[in-house]
């Protein structure tokens, strides 16, 4: 606007306000829908991040717990190793020394047993984990898809615009559906 108060519209301007008058219908309908499907694209790929997030440590806690139980084995391993040095002694041995080497060899016995125990759980526990990381990461191939089929129906909706090509609209909006139904079969197993 000038000091006096008068306003000179440029080209820029009359073109900006007949398009705002004449209601182009179907860019509307486009900037409406490519701001659902950003928001739906956006919603999908943190989804499919954190699945993938989730995963990873289900995936690290069973690497732990593994070895943890390696741990053990090689624990058992030395006191199998220790047993049958004590099973050695026995037969070599003669007198008062028999009896000493039967009560280490006793004493070798349980606490092998109870390593073992100990280690058997921790490989469950690893099992586990790992099942938990599998389960975690099933829906995020398909939110990973469904987050393609989201953008390309954004840049279809956007060609749309330039081209005013109706069936690209309408492609658009299938590509759109098919990303909501891979949403909807990630969490739907």
């Amino acid at each position: 606007m000038s000091e006096h108060g008068f306003h000179v519209h440029g080209p820029h301007d009359h073109a900006v306000e007949h398009g705002a008058q004449s209601g182009d219908s179907l860019a509307g309908r486009i900037a409406v829908m490519t701001a659902i499907l950003s928001t739906a694209g956006a919603i999908f790929s943190y989804q499919g991040g954190q699945t993938q997030n989730e995963a990873m440590q289900f995936k690290n806690e069973a690497v732990l717990k593994k070895t943890e139980a390696s741990d053990q084995w090689n624990f058992y391993q030395a006191k199998s190793n220790k047993q049958n040095l004590a099973e050695l002694g026995l037969s070599l041995a003669s007198g008062d020394k028999k009896a000493f080497y039967e009560g280490e060899i006793a004493r070798y016995k349980k606490e092998k047993a109870e390593v073992q125990a100990k280690a058997e759980a921790l490989e469950a526990e690893a099992t586990k984990y790992n099942e938990l990381s599998e389960q975690s990461l099933h829906p995020h191939h398909r939110l990973a898809q469904a987050t393609t089929l989201i953008q390309i129906a954004i840049s279809l909706a956007a060609i749309t615009v330039l081209t005013r090509r109706n069936w690209l609209y309408w492609t658009s909006i299938g590509a759109a559906v098919a990303g909501g139904l891979l949403w909807a079969l990630a969490w739907w197993h």
